[in-house]
């Protein structure tokens, strides 16, 4: 198990439709959440970046999950932009050289995971999309193509993490979403998921948890009690 803090496994999504919001929602968690995810549905809303600065101002580390997705040259700017504002995680998508660029383009504490099969594509989606491949040959592939271009790491769900963990390198970074509490298991457009333990034991390093957190009646006690979940799973692991 590498050597992460316990209380940073544990990454919030902060899906709200609002910079205000996710500031409050922060606010509200505490000393329950360390590492943040801010992604497309703020970017659309005014002020994404200062809340980015915000929360490295206040020393949570941010997950910027926009997946980027155009040539490579233009891919390796936004990355580049994102390691001098201090963003920790990146999310791209794309073939080899786009994984190259943006795996050059970083610096500093900045990790570039490279997103594999989205959580909410089942083996039907795939076939729809024209790719007659099983889902997880389809993510191991992907991981092992993320090293090669020199990513820190993938996306992944934790379906799929266990085999990945027994054919791929220990570094890799494993960043998994769809992570639902066993007493918060409504599937929504999520179709693969897992709970937090069953991630930890499977191999993920980083567990992603947004609606279970931002919806439960006390979202503060409810990260807690994700985070204790987590810390006795690294544990018993």
């Amino acid at each position: 198990m590498n050597q992460i803090p316990p209380n940073e496994r544990l990454i919030i999504a902060l899906d709200v439709p609002a910079a205000p919001e996710a500031r409050a929602l922060v606010v509200r968690l505490g000393d329950a959440g360390r590492f943040y995810k801010i992604g497309m549905e703020l970017l659309m809303a005014p002020g994404f970046f200062e809340l980015l600065d915000w929360l490295k101002a206040e020393d949570k580390k941010v997950f910027v999950d926009l997946k980027f997705f155009d040539i490579p040259e233009t891919v390796a700017r936004a990355v580049k932009n994102l390691s001098e504002r201090g963003a920790d995680f990146c999310t791209i998508h794309g073939n080899q050289s786009i994984m190259e660029a943006a795996a050059r383009a970083k610096s500093g504490n900045t990790k570039v995971l490279a997103v594999t099969a989205l959580t909410s594509l089942d083996q039907g989606d795939l076939d729809d999309l024209g790719f007659q491949v099983d889902v997880a040959e389809l993510v191991l592939s992907r991981a092992r193509r993320a090293l090669q271009a020199g990513c820190d790491g993938v996306v992944s769900s934790g379906l799929e993490v266990e085999r990945l963990r027994r054919e791929a390198p220990r570094e890799l970074i494993c960043v998994t979403p769809g992570i639902r509490p066993v007493e918060n298991r409504l599937e929504a457009d999520q179709k693969r998921i897992m709970t937090p333990s069953a991630a930890i034991r499977a191999g993920a390093d980083y567990l992603v948890v947004g609606r279970p957190i931002r919806d439960a009646a006390d979202p503060r006690a409810m990260a807690q009690a994700i985070q204790n979940e987590i810390a006795e799973a690294v544990r018993a692991a």
